[in-house]
């Protein structure tokens, strides 16, 4: 379903012939479920092909968006893909092992689509292997980075498998981010949760819990939930 070389959305395409890993589910709802309300600055960890900036800058008006990438071909395929997009100009590439990317302001909204797949087989591709573990980028050096470049009142938006809830949640209290929402997305209403959406901040508020199913009443039968969340950027909703 996403693995053509262009994904077209509303307003702006996404080529990913360069990238490991291609437009996905994940992503998008990363990008539609992150809070942009006063962001001025966005840092998307693990860019890749580009997609969550995309999907920042069609949401804000003037925020300067920064996409880090590790591997060459998807900082350049975020390249090609941001210049191409109506909002090119406030759409930065910066070709960077996120470990040691240091900068002289913070960030209001820092999202990350990270590596997850701790102990399993790798796959044969180096590139998709490197995409897709936390061998390069584990949670204690992505949660540790986060912490030194998100501003005292910023947000940092993760999406994660719910396995992983509450390994991640402990390691980002040692930091003092505290979690202030949580989107359980569940597949189909009789499956439990695959994946899990969450915000910190260093702002000491009430966690919202919510919950998500993707396909309601069969296969692409989605909910309408899921068609409102992603409407803006999907052509079939």
């Amino acid at each position: 379903m996403m693995a053509n070389n262009i994904f077209n959305f509303k307003q702006f395409s996404v080529r990913q012939d360069l990238a490991a890993m291609k437009v996905g589910t994940d992503g998008v709802l990363l990008g539609a479920w992150a809070s942009v309300a006063g962001v001025q600055s966005v840092l998307d960890i693990g860019t890749g092909t580009g997609l969550i900036a995309l999907m920042l800058a069609q949401r804000t008006a003037t925020a300067q968006i920064y996409g880090i990438e590790l591997d060459e071909g998807a900082h350049q395929q975020a390249l090609i893909n941001f210049t191409a997009s109506p909002w090119g100009k406030r759409l930065n590439t910066l070709h960077a092992d996120f470990k040691a990317y240091t900068s002289s302001s913070k960030f209001d909204l820092i999202v990350s689509n990270p590596p997850y797949f701790n102990h399993s087989l790798k796959s044969p591709c180096d590139k998709k292997s490197l995409a897709r573990h936390t061998d390069n980028l584990n949670y204690l050096d992505l949660i540790k980075g986060v912490a030194k470049l998100l501003c005292d009142t910023g947000h940092f938006c993760v999406v994660l498998p719910a396995s992983e809830k509450s390994n991640f949640q402990h390691i980002a209290a040692q930091y003092n981010l505290k979690l202030n929402r949580t989107l359980y997305v569940k597949p189909t209403p009789s499956k439990p949760p695959k994946r899990v959406l969450l915000e910190f901040s260093f702002l000491g508020t009430a966690e919202e819990v919510d919950e998500l199913i993707i396909e309601e009443f069969g296969r692409h039968q989605y909910s309408e939930a899921y068609k409102q969340l992603t409407k803006d950027f999907y052509l079939a909703f």
